[in-house]
């Protein structure tokens, strides 16, 4: 059936229309074989509204409305093996694209933490709390940043990620040009600053094109690539420590190399990366209506909305459950420096050469990708278990944590591999609540607060993180050690419990209460009149629409 048309006959108020005369009044169309199903009324008829149906104007529509007026009643019901097919098709090109972007997104932000293998503390004049003021300055452009989310609503996704990547590329190659600690502080910040929405963006492209289950399954493999940035990026670096009389410092040749990928990806983006899925090129417009119909349809909420809905705004901050989240990442994240102090605690334990420890690294980041494969595997054919996953995936790094504090110095192997088990695996919790954050909110402008709550929350939490690694602590800092374990890994999880019961208990009541009669249904008012239509195609938010049900 059409994405528009949800009813499976009219009612005795519907006014059978002429679809070439709808057409010409630019008023949402839809065919089921011979025949027009689509309800009209004028807005003197019987109102929808005391029927209990909501009714929105077309500019507070899905932004899609004006494509599914061209192509909807063109396109025929998806059958089985077609979705499938396009199942395969979108996840391997979207989370592909998505994920190199991600892989390359944190090779620029672990650029300095491999250079500290290099020459990078000397030729700069860093010390270890310099590197950690850096860092820090890093998340203070990364908070200011988040008022860029305003740039994702009013411009179309592809040319917000496309003037991101292009500034980023940029301030990456001028990290070649540093010769003073506050040069590496101004970098730091602009970088944190450009790259602050990079994450929202993703995620909200994968939203656009996946089913809340695909989604789920496939966000492990998405924060798989910058968990395992240490492969290739470390390998980058093994190579270029093995450069004999290099003609300039040898970060400086890991910097442009960084620098040069991540203007090839600049390139890639300015081709491929979609706003939406009507301007998709690897999709034909078959495709595109298709995916269109399932996403809106598994997800009862829009794709796409480019005004801005101040009650919607006001709703994301009432609600409970944002600030749960927002809780979530600011104890986590507290534990997010370990990823960047990784390569200089190897360096600490002694015994261990700078070659050992990015092979080290690799190693670690190959360990992360496999268990986020094994959580995708398993969400893939598993709903309803995110909350848990969550709790799952972050009792390897409280194990890991507890044996890094409690190990003796002198047992360097020990320390190693439980560096290794805390550090890398913790990504995999967080990408599972960002996707899930947006997943259970719906409403175009409320996703987009709630991930600016999620992410102010993120980025005060990793001001703070690298202040826990204090010189005077070294080289054992066990207090940095006993903040990850009780916030990061066992009250952060904690949180993650506590959403998914309450989200469950709203479930059971939307259910208890659904009419089915109403199913789906909407009305969007168009040229003085009301077309019924598809609820997602309405941007309502999860609070609004009693039909949305949480993925959990």
């Amino acid at each position: 059936m059409s994405q528009l048309n949800n009813s499976s006959s009219s009612t005795d108020e519907d006014v059978v229309v002429d679809l070439s005369k709808r057409e010409q009044e630019g008023l949402v169309v839809a065919k089921s074989e011979a025949r027009s199903v689509v309800s009209s009324q004028s807005i003197s008829d019987h109102s929808p509204e005391e029927k209990g149906f909501r009714v929105v104007t077309s500019r507070d529509a899905d932004v899609t409305l004006q494509f599914l007026r061209e192509n909807d009643h063109l396109v025929e019901p998806i059958t089985p093996e077609e979705e499938r097919k396009l199942s395969r098709k979108v996840m391997w090109i979207v989370v592909g694209l998505t994920a190199l972007i991600n892989l390359l997104l944190y090779a620029d932000k672990a650029v300095m933490s491999y250079a500290a293998i290099f020459t990078f503390f000397k030729d700069t004049g860093l010390t270890q709390n310099r590197y950690n003021n850096a860092n820090t300055l890093f998340y203070a452009g990364y908070i200011i940043g988040q008022g860029n989310l305003y740039f994702i609503q009013k411009f179309p996704l592809s040319r917000v990620m496309l003037v991101m990547t292009s500034l980023w590329t940029i301030i990456i190659f001028l990290h070649c040009t540093l010769h003073n600690y506050q040069g590496v502080y101004a970098l730091r910040f602009f970088l944190g600053f450009v790259e602050s929405i990079a994450v929202p963006s993703l995620n909200t492209t994968m939203g656009q094109f996946l089913t809340p289950k695909e989604k789920s399954a496939t966000a492990p493999v998405f924060y798989a690539a910058c968990m395992g940035v240490t492969i290739p990026v470390g390998f980058i670096a093994y190579g270029v420590l093995n450069v004999t009389n290099p003609p300039i410092a040898g970060w400086k040749i890991f910097t442009i190399i960084i620098g040069g990928c991540t203007f090839l990806l600049t390139i890639l983006i300015f081709f491929v990366y979609p706003s939406n899925p009507t301007d998709a090129v690897f999709l034909s417009t078959k495709e595109r209506v298709w995916t269109i119909r399932r996403v809106q349809e598994t997800t009862g909420s829009s794709i796409e909305q480019k005004t801005f809905k101040p009650y919607q705004a006001k709703e994301a901050l009432k609600d409970p459950i944002s600030w749960l989240f927002g809780a979530f990442f600011l104890l986590q994240q507290l534990a997010n420096n370990l990823t960047y102090q990784q390569n200089l605690l190897f360096e600490s334990l002694g015994n261990i050469t700078n070659l050992d420890a990015t092979l080290v690294s690799v190693a670690s980041g190959g360990f992360a990708v496999v268990c986020a494969i094994i959580a995708t595997t398993f969400l893939l054919y598993k709903k309803n278990y995110v909350g848990f996953s969550v709790a799952a995936w972050s009792s390897i790094s409280f194990v890991g944590s507890i044996g890094a504090a409690a190990l003796p110095w002198h047992n360097s192997i020990g320390l190693l591999a439980f560096v290794c088990l805390a550090s890398p695996v913790f990504g995999i919790p967080w990408i599972l609540m960002f996707s899930w954050n947006s997943q259970t909110c719906a409403g175009y402008t409320k996703k987009l607060t709630r991930n600016g709550i999620v992410m102010f929350w993120y980025g005060v939490s990793n001001l703070i993180s690298p202040q826990l690694w204090r010189g005077k602590d070294a080289p054992r800092y066990i207090p940095a050690w006993i903040v990850q374990i009780v916030l990061s890994f066992f009250l952060a999880p904690s949180l993650a419990i506590v959403i998914w019961f309450i989200l469950h208990r709203r479930n059971k009541q939307r259910l208890a209460n659904l009419n089915s009669s109403k199913k789906h249904v909407g009305f969007i008012e168009a040229d003085g009149e009301r077309v019924e239509t598809n609820v997602a195609l309405l941007d309502l938010t999860d609070l609004e629409n009693e039909e949305f049900i949480y993925p959990l």
